[in-house]
């Protein structure tokens, strides 16, 4: 407890010494720890102790920028204790000055960014042409002046960036600068999880691996990230960009007879037989040869035959990326993600994977990787790992999803605040379960009526929380938001980040009680705080149960086979977490007072994680609970 920099709240002591003493002996320690104990600052504090004795480092992943800041500003106070450096990292995207000013290169990848980086650097050290002003001024600054800056502020990235665009210089390459000397790092999830980026991290922080201890923060979300950044897509769009590069490079051979175009006109053939055949609504799954046996039928080929098709096309992608290197452009070329893509497709372990066809604005072939532990797999070379979040039961299924050791130690701390402080009620009258709502036309319209009494009857700032864009889309379509009496805000499919905040901030600052309309498991449920009376009521618009779609079944049919828990583990425990994280919304510190009404009968399922009280005049039991609480 030496470096805990504040007056402890009940439970606290416990959750540092549980980390601390983890993290002491090299373990494995997931746990789910309720809003209000300080995970950040009781993960700081109780890692870095047995950390520094043992001379390991702390990486503190986060998902988003905001709790990226909270590291840092944590770190602060225990810096008055202790004396450290601690960094906070980002993508180029978000810290490149260049890159600010260039909208085109905002929309390259790591990679990509890396390399014309590299090649800006090589420029400006050789004196050439095209070379980078910032790196120019970065190279020719005394390093000790930023370092003292850093180590007497620990500025987040934003106030670093600030900092040195304000004396020309490049915060990318003088956060790199400093990570050999920091004790604490802080980076996105991409930079561990994403082999290519970890690996210069490591590089960059001078350590080995083994000499890490990893802090996975709002870890909940991990799971579902290790899939995604594990799959690959062969899309209409990605078709359509190789044709326009076509247009510009020309049109080569990538076998003998078999041109570029050649391919994209039997892969746009070969995903419209595939819709055809087994699309259903969303998605289909498709035999997991099916499009090699496209491929070998149109061209004649052979498997061995594709490999080198696919092989051809990277090699004439990586000559388009050297020449738009070489021009200063950022060195992306499609022919070269299409040839990496059908390579992987072609020659995938596909014991953990399932192939489908997927519909949509954006038709396309998709390997949907099942096992996120094949991107998990690196934490078990780290010294010790802490897998925390206020909304993480079952602890097993993510222990077992993330291939963590059996004995991996998983504990639960609960909430200090007064349960009091919250009430949680759910209807009889509604349901958002697929088949009733067909059967009850009616259904959403009571919904809707039940939504609109409880937004017009008080004057508190009030979050509407749907399953789904599609049933939120309902609402908005049936003339819902003219019946609410107050400003209503939206969280739109696609919104830009920034926009959404100045939405939410809009939201938060008013006044006479408006009404947000967001989505669960989206950007405002699970990652913005709502203090005091900038968010007094939630309403629940149904259980976001997950859409039956051959990628959701092929999901649980593989967790199924793997642990006995396909239901459990691929269904409730995610619904679980998503009513979990919205509810949780309400309570942020001690004397926040909320009431949350979950719009379906469902909600009594979920009794032993989410207690609720069955109403039948929700308008009464909310304004009678804030009239108890003197509120």
């Amino acid at each position: 407890m030496d470096l805990f920099p504040y007056p402890l709240r009940p439970f606290q002591a416990e959750l540092v010494d549980t980390i601390s003493s983890s993290v002491g002996s090299g373990g494995h320690l997931v746990l789910e720890s309720g809003t209000g104990t300080g995970k950040t600052i009781c993960s700081l504090s109780g890692a870095l102790g047995p950390a520094l004795e043992k001379g390991k480092k702390i990486l503190y992943l986060t998902r988003t920028n905001s709790q990226q800041r909270q590291v840092m500003l944590e770190l602060r106070e225990i810096n008055e204790k202790r004396p450290l450096l601690g960094v906070g990292i980002q993508g180029r995207q978000s810290t490149c000055p260049l890159i600010q000013r260039d909208p085109e290169l905002r929309t390259g990848t790591p990679e990509e960014l890396s390399k014309l980086c590299s090649e800006r650097k090589a420029r400006s050290m050789q004196g050439k042409e095209g070379g980078c002003r910032f790196y120019d001024a970065t190279i020719s600054t005394p390093f000790q002046e930023v370092e003292d800056y850093c180590r007497k502020h620990l500025p987040t990235v934003e106030e670093f960036a600030q900092y040195c665009d304000g004396k020309g210089l490049c915060p990318h390459e003088l956060a790199k600068d400093l990570l050999p000397g920091a004790e604490v790092v802080t980076a996105p999830y991409a930079y561990f999880f994403m082999p290519f980026i970890r690996n210069n991290l490591l590089d960059w922080m001078n350590v080995p691996i083994e000499d890490l201890v990893v802090i996975v923060d709002e870890a909940h979300n991990l799971p579902e990230y290790a899939r995604e950044i594990r799959s690959v897509k062969l899309s209409i769009h990605l078709l359509d960009l190789v044709s326009k590069e076509v247009d510009e490079h020309g049109d080569p051979e990538v076998l003998e007879g078999v041109s570029v175009m050649d391919v994209l006109q039997v892969l746009r053939e070969g995903l419209d037989a595939a819709m055809e055949e087994y699309l259903i609504e969303d998605d289909g799954l498709i035999p997991p040869s099916f499009l090699d046996e496209v491929l070998m039928a149109a061209f004649t080929a052979t498997s061995s035959s594709l490999m080198l098709m696919a092989k051809n096309l990277m090699m004439l992608g990586e000559s388009i990326r050297d020449a738009k290197r070489k021009e200063g452009r950022l060195p992306r070329s499609y022919m070269h993600s299409l040839g990496a893509n059908l390579m992987f497709w072609i020659d995938m372990d596909e014991e953990h994977y399932v192939k489908l066809v997927v519909g949509g604005e954006n038709p396309a072939f998709e390997a949907y990787c099942l096992d996120p532990s094949l991107a998990a797999r690196p934490l078990l070379d780290c010294n010790a790992t802490v897998h925390m979040s206020g909304t993480l039961v079952p602890l097993n299924e993510y222990r077992d999803s993330l291939g963590l050791p059996a004995d991996s130690r998983m504990c639960m701390f609960p909430s200090p605040f007064p349960p009091k402080n919250r009430a949680v009620f759910h209807l009889d009258d509604v349901t958002t379960k697929y088949e009733e709502m067909i059967r009850d036309e009616e259904m959403v319209n009571r919904m809707e009526d039940h939504a609109v009494s409880l937004c017009n009857v008080m004057d508190r700032n009030t979050v509407v929380f749907f399953p789904s864009y599609q049933l939120m889309d309902r609402f908005i379509k049936d003339g819902v938001l003219k019946r609410i009496r107050r400003k209503v805000h939206l969280e739109q499919r696609g919104m830009p980040q920034c926009d959404l905040m100045s939405e939410v901030e809009h939201f938060k600052a008013s006044t006479e009680g408006a009404v947000l309309f967001a989505v669960m498991g989206g950007r405002v449920s699970e990652g913005v705080d709502f203090p005091d009376k900038e968010l007094e009521v939630a309403i629940l618009a149904g259980i976001p149960y997950p859409k039956p779609t051959a990628k959701q079944r092929a999901l649980l049919h593989y967790y199924e086979v793997r642990f006995g828990r396909g239901w459990d583990y691929t269904v409730k425990a995610p619904v679980t977490r998503k009513l979990l994280q919205a509810v949780g919304r309400l309570i942020r510190t001690e004397n926040d007072v909320g009431a949350a009404i979950i719009m379906d009968r469902r909600a009594a399922q979920f009794s032993v994680q989410l207690p609720s009280v069955p109403s039948e005049h929700p308008v009464n039991d909310v304004i009678n609970f804030f009239k108890d609480r003197g509120r």
